[in-house]
């Protein structure tokens, strides 16, 4: 080997600094050092940070033979190096079974160093911060800080400033904790607390699911030392989601719920409200305030979460963004997201990787969020080698460059002092940090579960294992922090308080569910179906809707747009002064009107600010620049906020942290836009569980709009539709609209109306996409101005005594068979549009058919195949639907064909059988 490859060594901030000190002055440092430098001729080169990596030289000209102990020092530089960038895969982070093992290792032979060399000063301790040190030392100190119970994975980051705040934080008392006694019985105060809560519902409650936190109880005393820590950090409200492990514990102690609520809940007994299911314990939500140790007021908050491992953590991001622009705009750090992982949901579920790409988008950044996962080293029965590529449950962090902590959850001051490490950087960088809590499942996946049957070596050393509060209580012990009763007391003293809460909770009937956030939905009432048929009033006057016109049709003077985009804007006015306003007017006067009245608007989604169709342009780009134009954000001093960002190409990411954000702003108007209709598939468990359910599971209200553009158009089968009949399959009693609106005005009062309502429903509306420029899909100011929303329109063109068919339909349809009835010249059809299909508004249906009393033949016209669609929907909601004609293309697995020519065929026959029942394509 050449002896001088050493050299590649030099890639580092110790050599870099050194090489600076002999270019200032050459007689500062040591001779040895100085004789080296003299040595070499660098040339032009030089040792820079170059902001983010040092570079060394490219040719080296050797005039002097370089002393061996200044090649041991470049040794010693490499190991160092070694112990930052692969210390954590030799740590002591498993408490119940042996690590796997890594090559090479760190033994000094493979850095060129021997025993001999053990007691050799170096000055690459300096690197350290432990100055020239002896080599057994420089490594007892990198053991100490990067081989014990914490491992640290973070040279992979690209900012020199973090790292170097890393390793100064690292070198303090060598990352080893450093606690006065009155903390460390704290911290076993809280760990008996968790330990003990499980033993009591696991003799309480035998054999009943509640997912213990046992093996990792230590996350309880990290919670709570993340929550005192935060708030002397000027953290003002704490959000959390987590799945079912361990979170009945941390309900209780940490958030405060009563365990005689848990109890309650444990029983099975109904709920007080009738109008409300209810779910599983281990799934609610829950809202508290704490005061802190330092009387710090805190707001607590850990979100409702379905049994879809990890969908909460979208809509965990979305309710702190929302109080961030809400509450904190000026300093959104007072605002923290955590969310608690299990090992196999955070490598095993792609939206991970969609919220850690969000975490740095303008559109959806919190801050930094504290990742903390609760590592059982298992998947109810797979084992981590199957369940996973990469080495460690936690790298998918590793794309936004963010450091991951590995634990043993054994060593509960590890945990606590990395826990306030993890707070530190969260605070000074604002970016998102992992901590791997490394620890074991002590029961199956369920307490009804037998986990030897497939993990059978792995339960034997469990059930052999002391769990951590007495580890920990035995070194207090041995400390002479504690005498030997003190954990005794501890735990009768809290047991006796869980005593009297299950006494308690029994002499109760019934359980009461308190709401999620019920601070923020105070002004707003849960309604049934009756209540969402009421007309809303949603007028707004001429001079009003003229005054926003104006506004969102003037760009500035002074800077350059591209020719197009100006006549575009200017034609806004040119619509409103021709009494011809179109789908793009709608939504623009919708949202100008309610950010006058003081509501805010937040839209994301695929391409949402120019609009997928080029209709909205509700950003307009300077040319020269590419400087960003909101005119909706320019109507008046005292206008709502108008947020819009095209979002990152994800749906179920996106739609979960919209529906969070709209969970925790009622006052505004959310909105999350698919690029085409069927992109929603990307986001069906947000729709499964939360948008369709959460009303009816958790007492959530949730006002989010869906718009998906829908239409048979020719585009395919993806692209023409928006999957309408799923949806309308999870329509139920009062649980969110379902629209498919057919005019501007409509559309333009269907927004005004989700806000003005004293309530919030998900909305659904299938937007058209040939409608948005279509001729006759223009509406008056006056509509806008005067009207309201109709869920169902008539044919004001038909007269009734000579109707003989009747059809009704959804939609852009309408438009297709309008046109080919006047090429029919057919007076004896009525065209009736059903723009509300959920709820159904059976009464005027019913009103429409009695009405037209002549109409023998009356038909349900649609563009979807007949599996597909409203059909199916109409015959569950209205009886006479079982008596309809059906027009419709035939059952299909797909929504449309590829073919543009098959395409015009099947769509021209529904549109010939509508007209005349001879044409039967159902045949």
């Amino acid at each position: 080997m050449d002896k001088y490859s050493f050299l590649n060594a030099a890639h580092t901030a110790y050599f870099a600094d050194l090489y600076e000190q002999y270019q200032r002055n050459p007689d500062a440092i040591e001779p040895s050092w100085r004789a080296f430098f003299q040595g070499f001729d660098f040339g032009n080169e030089s040792f820079g940070n170059d902001g983010d990596t040092i570079e060394a030289p490219l040719s080296i000209e050797v005039s002097n033979e370089i002393p061996e102990h200044v090649q041991k020092e470049f040794q010693v530089v490499k190991l160092i190096d070694g112990y930052r960038n692969r210390g954590h895969l030799f740590t002591k982070t498993n408490p119940v079974r042996d690590r796997r093992k890594y090559s090479p290792t760190l033994d000094i032979e493979n850095f060129g160093l021997s025993d001999a060399d053990l007691d050799t000063e170096f000055n690459a301790g300096e690197t350290l911060g432990i100055g020239k040190q002896t080599l057994r030392n420089i490594i007892n100190h990198l053991d100490r800080i990067y081989c014990d119970s914490i491992g640290v994975e973070y040279m992979y980051i690209r900012n020199p400033l973090e790292i170097q705040w890393i390793q100064d934080k690292l070198n303090i008392n060598d990352n080893q904790p450093q606690f006065s006694a009155d903390e460390k019985k704290h911290i076993l105060r809280k760990l008996n607390e968790a330990v003990s809560f499980e033993s009591f519902l696991h003799t309480k409650y035998v054999g009943q699911k509640r997912f213990s936190l046992e093996g990792n109880e230590s996350l309880i005393p990290a919670l709570d030392t993340l929550i005192e820590n935060a708030a002397h950090h000027g953290v003002k409200e704490f959000v959390m989601g987590m799945a079912h492990r361990g979170r009945l514990s941390t309900l209780t102690n940490i958030f405060g719920k009563s365990a005689k609520d848990i109890f309650s809940e444990f029983d099975g007994k109904d709920y007080e409200q009738k109008v409300f299911d209810g779910d599983v314990k281990y799934h609610l939500g829950w809202t508290s305030k704490r005061v802190t140790n330092n009387g710090k007021d805190i707001n607590l908050n850990i979100a409702p979460n379905p049994s879809h491992l990890e969908t909460v953590g979208a809509v965990v991001e979305g309710i702190v963004r929302a109080k961030q622009d809400d509450k904190y705009p000026d300093n959104p750090s007072q605002v923290l997201p955590i969310i608690v992982h299990g090992d196999a949901a955070i490598s095993g579920q792609g939206l991970v990787y969609e919220l850690v790409q969000m975490a740095q988008l303008d559109g959806y950044k919190t801050n930094g969020t504290i990742h903390i996962v609760v590592n059982n080293q298992i998947g109810f029965t797979t084992n981590y080698l199957d369940g996973r590529s990469s080495t460690y449950c936690t790298d998918v962090g590793k794309v936004t460059l963010s450091p991951v902590l590995h634990i043993n959850a054994d060593d509960v001051e590890a945990v606590v002092h990395a826990m306030k490490f993890a707070l530190h950087f969260r605070m000074k960088f604002k970016r998102d940090v992992f901590i791997d809590l490394l620890g074991y499942r002590k029961y199956g996946h369920n307490e009804g579960d037998e986990p030897r049957f497939t993990q059978p070596k792995l339960y034997k050393a469990i059930s052999k294992h002391k769990n951590p509060r007495d580890i920990y209580a035995e070194t207090l012990l041995a400390e002479g922090v504690i005498d030997k009763d003190h954990v005794a007391k501890l735990e009768k003293e809290y047991k006796d308080k869980l005593e009297e809460n299950l006494e308690d909770s029994r002499k109760i009937d019934k359980t009461v569910i308190t709401p999620f956030m019920e601070d923020e939905w105070v002004d707003y009432q849960t309604v049934v179906e009756d209540k969402m048929m009421q007309p809303i009033d949603t007028t707004f006057s001429k001079d009003g809707l003229a005054k926003i016109t104006k506004v969102i049709s003037n760009l500035p003077e002074d800077k350059k747009f591209i020719r197009k985009i100006e006549r575009l804007v200017q034609s806004r006015q040119t619509m409103f002064d021709d009494n011809k306003l179109d789908w793009a007017m709608a939504e623009h006067l919708a949202y100008g009107t309610l950010l006058e009245e003081g509501y805010d608007v937040r839209f994301s989604g695929q391409d949402v600010e120019r609009g997928t169709f080029s209709h909205r342009h509700a950003v307009v780009k300077v040319e020269d620049s590419e400087e960003e134009i909101m005119l909706l954000n320019q109507i008046s001093d005292t206008q709502g906020n108008f947020y819009i960002y095209n979002s990152l190409l994800s749906e179920y990411g996106v739609v979960g942290f919209d529906y969070g954000y709209a969970m925790a702003s009622p006052k505004t108007l959310v909105i999350w836009e698919a690029q085409f209709g069927d992109f929603s598939n990307g986001a069906q468990i947000m729709l499964d569980q939360y948008i369709s359910a959460a009303e009816d599971k958790w007492k959530l209200q949730n006002g989010l709009v869906m718009l998906l553009p829908h239409g048979y158009e020719g585009q395919g089968a993806e692209h023409s539709s928006g999957r309408m009949e799923r949806y309308l399959q999870l329509c139920a009693k009062d649980n969110m609209f379902v629209m498919d609106c057919t005019t501007p005005a409509n559309m333009y009062h269907l927004l005004r109306k989700q806000m003005k309502a004293e309530f919030r429903k998900p909305l659904i509306v299938f937007t058209p996409k040939s409608l948005l420029r279509h001729p006759l899909v223009v509406s008056t100011v006056d509509e806008f101005a005067n009207g309201s929303f109709q869920m169902l329109i008539d044919d004001d063109t038909a007269k009734v005594a000579k109707i003989k068919t009747l059809v009704m339909v959804s939609g852009k349809f309408y438009y297709d068979l309008l046109e080919e009835r006047e090429q029919l010249k057919r007076d004896d059809v009525a065209l009736i549009r059903i723009e509300q299909l959920f709820p159904l508004p059976e009464k005027q249906i019913k009103e429409i058919i009695a009405k037209y009393k002549n109409a023998s033949d009356i038909v349900w016209a649609q563009e979807e195949p007949r599996n597909m669609g409203a059909y199916s929907h109409m015959l569950m909601h209205l009886d006479e639907a079982k008596t309809f004609r059906v027009a419709s293309r035939r059952p299909y697995g797909a929504p449309a064909a590829g073919s543009s020519v098959r395409s015009k065929k099947r769509h021209q026959e529904v549109i010939d059988f509508v007209f005349d029942k001879s044409k039967n394509n159902q045949r």
